[in-house]
């Protein structure tokens, strides 16, 4: 299975978010997944490449090239691609990703998992949306979402494939249900 993990480019201000990132990472090359990332080798996104590889999993990263000069591309993994800008990155990470999981991150993962989230309510993607609420991070995001449920923007079946889920245990549920 190829997971699309978005997460952040820094670690966070607390331990748990890398712990959270290689614990999924080691059950993804531990299992035989293969990630598909941005391909950062910094902060979340590097814990979680480095875990995935470590643990006999692939790993394919997709690096925008003005990014390169912020910084730096992972290519110590499977596949590293520069593709020329976001755009081409979040198609790519998309059309690869037979589930998509946002861990802890900035503007950059809540746009991803965003657009994702809408792609798949629309039909343009058939796979599960995880939150992976490591800290209790998304509990606000997945409320805004229920507010818009119930303010009649979106029905709640648009949800249906979106998953707030507190720990790995829940995150590896998700993901058995999708295949």
């Amino acid at each position: 299975m190829n997971i699309t993990v978005y997460c952040g480019s820094n670690p966070g201000n607390s331990p748990i978010y890398e712990q959270a990132a290689e614990a999924l990472g080691k059950w993804i090359g531990s299992h035989h997944h293969r990630l598909i990332y941005g391909g950062g080798d910094v902060g979340l996104m590097r814990t979680i490449s480095r875990a995935v590889m470590a643990n006999g999993g692939e790993v394919t990263g997709f690096m925008p090239k003005f990014l390169l000069q912020r910084e730096d591309g992972n290519d110590a993994i499977t596949d590293f691609e520069v593709v020329p800008d976001f755009a081409t990155r979040k198609t790519k990470m998309a059309e690869l990703g037979d589930a998509f999981i946002a861990l802890p991150g900035g503007p950059g993962t809540l746009e991803e998992i965003a657009d994702i989230i809408s792609w798949v309510r629309v039909g343009l993607y058939d796979a599960p949306c995880i939150l992976y609420n490591v800290n209790r991070y998304y509990d606000a995001l997945y409320g805004m979402y229920q507010h818009m449920v119930s303010e009649g923007f979106i029905e709640a079946a648009d949800i249906d494939r979106l998953v707030l889920a507190d720990d790995l245990e829940a995150v590896i549920a998700a993901l058995s249900d999708s295949e």
